[in-house]
């Protein structure tokens, strides 16, 4: 399989370089996190340093069984210190490691080592893996393979790229299978042997039945409004189960936390507020969305609408679910993206193939009355163009394929 092109994550490892924390990768299994550490940033960190001022631990082979116990590691480390020049500390598979954050935290009192870690159980998988380090924990998340990245490795011109991407994501080992039930095949005991255990042995959940049943529900709802009461109802009606709203939140959270799901919040523009309720959730990897409903329900807006949604939490922007009201009339602006004192609304349409669906998506932004950008992006080739109404129009290539294509 062909390097893969991190470019984006590699220039955040070395930005962070000197901050005095710990600098944690974390994201959801397979994504990368190992690769992007052991083989990207130690191959950059030996242009630069020698060799014998990287010390590299991966914590999962056998001869580094004894490094397990925090204070032989500590140790060890300090006896490659030999001088007062900076060192970079490389630790895979910390979690093997019991007390890993009191040990980690011990570096941080000496000054001339940079420490850079990751892992891939439960616990490392977590969002709040962060607040362990109290304070002194910097977290680099990484998402599956943007297009762009893809593209760069896959070998395919951009449409086959773009429909290969859309039905089995980003994960990088996808692009190591010579077909489509291969692909199917990792997809689906990836999510069963891997995703579900973890998150029953992180939450200690007991009915693995209703977790399977949100989850089925929940990938077929990508980029739809909904709650977890709306959820129970849905249950009680089509399934004829009785789930509480409660309980139903609680799987969502533990869906969330594992970073397999992200809720977009509803935001209401003109009121300048959020509202509590219906959120809006989507997958992180859309192969494993799809592979969770056997590949069945391949909705293309719905999809192309998760695949912007990740482009631009990769890219750094807080991005909710527009709601404008005028007129007792409620419009739904796909997204709302904010970066520092930039703003950006955006519409996402599959298709525009009549002046009804161009006048519906237009009317959700041109009843925003302010300055901020308003876009529209659909699945085509086009560039950037600025309509009459001031609306940029944008394909969604050119939207995936250029870093700055939103500073249009």
């Amino acid at each position: 399989m062909k390097e893969i092109n991190r470019d984006f994550y590699l220039k955040q490892l070395i930005k962070k370089d000197g901050n005095n924390r710990i600098k944690v990768i974390t994201g959801i299994r397979r994504c990368g996190k190992s690769y992007l550490l052991t083989k990207i940033f130690y191959k950059y960190l030996l242009k630069n340093n020698d060799k014998d001022h990287i010390i590299f631990i991966p914590l999962d082979i056998k001869p580094n069984e004894p490094l397990l116990d925090g204070n032989k590691f500590i140790e060890y480390v300090k006896s490659l210190i030999k001088d007062n020049k900076k060192y970079y500390l490389l630790i895979d598979e910390i979690q093997k490691m019991p007390d890993f954050v009191p040990v980690l935290n011990t570096f941080l009192y000496e000054d001339n080592i940079e420490v850079y870690v990751t892992g891939s159980n439960a616990r490392l998988l977590s969002k709040d893996i962060i607040t362990e380090f109290r304070g002194r924990g910097d977290e680099i998340h990484i998402y599956p393979l943007s297009f762009k990245e893809y593209m760069s490795a896959c070998n395919k011109d951009q449409y086959e790229a773009y429909e290969a991407y859309s039905i089995y994501g980003g994960l990088p080992y996808i692009l190591s299978f010579d077909n489509d039930s291969e692909r199917s095949k990792y997809l689906k005991d990836l999510f069963e042997e891997t995703y579900i255990k973890d998150i029953v042995e992180r939450n200690n959940l007991t009915n693995i039945e209703e977790l399977n049943e949100v989850i089925n529900i929940i990938s077929s709802q990508i980029g739809s409004l909904t709650n977890p009461y709306n959820l129970q109802n849905t249950f009680k009606s089509t399934k004829n189960i009785n789930i509480s709203d409660k309980t139903i939140n609680k799987y969502l959270n533990c869906l969330e936390d594992a970073f397999l799901i992200t809720k977009a919040q509803r935001y209401d523009i003109k009121g300048k507020k959020y509202i509590n309720s219906p959120y809006k959730y989507y997958f992180e990897d859309l192969g494993l969305r799809n592979a969770r409903l056997n590949f069945r329900q391949i909705d293309k807006g719905h999809i192309m609408e998760n695949i912007v949604y990740n482009e631009l939490l990769r890219r750094g922007y807080n991005v909710d679910v527009g709601l404008t009201k005028v007129n007792k009339n409620n419009y739904e602006v796909d997204f709302v993206c904010n970066l520092g004192n930039n703003k950006i609304y955006i519409q996402v349409a599959y298709e525009m193939l009549s002046l009804e669906k161009e006048k519906q998506e237009r009317n959700s932004l041109l009843n925003i009355k302010d300055s901020f950008k308003k876009i529209i992006i659909t699945k085509d080739v086009s560039k950037p163009m600025m309509d009459e109404y001031g609306i940029i129009n944008m394909g969604i290539y050119y939207f995936l394929l250029n870093e700055d294509s939103l500073m249009f």
